[in-house]
């Protein structure tokens, strides 16, 4: 029997998890919490808002953010922080059409959208949102809570600190660094600063 997982966040990029979910067949979704979101989404019921996850801890243990992140990544820390701290594991979500190397790692919490590439000595952080078509390039490193947005590319050896988000269509100079929250915008070439 397939682990039972509730989905915390219910708009567009929920939406999209829900179809990587289902393709990888590793978890059933029971439903989602939100606070402003209609009674169903793609079939699965609203379970309530965030104030429900305590009982709902009673009976499933996995849980997913699948709110999406653009401008500031403090909702999605947030909803990880407070949802860890009642108990709840985070599974790491893989496409299967995306590819992953075996010599990369991913943290807790994380999604791995459609068709991105994770490449050899990749490290990507927790709670993180690798979107469709990205590529994290070998040896650069994506702390945690970063959100790498549809066909962005992490050169290698880059460094992106907490909080990033990348823009679509964005694309870092190899061996740079990011400042912890930045805002990278779309199809913009980033230039960033020598590591050190």
């Amino acid at each position: 029997m397939k682990p039972k997982l509730i989905l915390i966040g219910g708009g567009g990029h929920c939406a999209a998890c829900v179809d990587v979910i289902e393709l990888a067949k590793e978890y059933e979704i029971v439903g989602f919490v939100d606070k402003d979101a209609n009674s169903e989404l793609l079939g699965y019921p609203l379970l309530g808002d965030d104030g429900c996850l305590q009982e709902l801890r009673n009976q499933y243990d996995y849980a997913l953010i699948t709110v999406g992140q653009i401008r500031s990544p403090a909702t999605r820390i947030r909803l990880y922080e407070n949802t860890k701290s009642l108990g709840y594991k985070f599974p790491t979500i893989i496409s299967p059409r995306a590819y992953v190397s075996k010599h990369a790692v991913i943290g807790e919490g994380t999604i791995i959208m459609h068709d991105a590439l994770i490449n050899t000595r990749a490290t990507v952080g927790r709670n993180c949102i690798i979107n469709s078509k990205a590529l994290v390039e070998h040896d650069a490193v994506v702390e945690d809570d970063c959100h790498i947005a549809t066909g962005a590319i992490v050169n290698g050896g880059t460094l992106v600190r907490r909080g990033t988000f990348i823009g679509s269509n964005a694309v870092t100079k190899e061996c740079v660094k990011t400042n912890e929250n930045d805002f990278i915008k779309a199809g913009s070439l980033f230039m960033g600063y020598a590591n050190e």
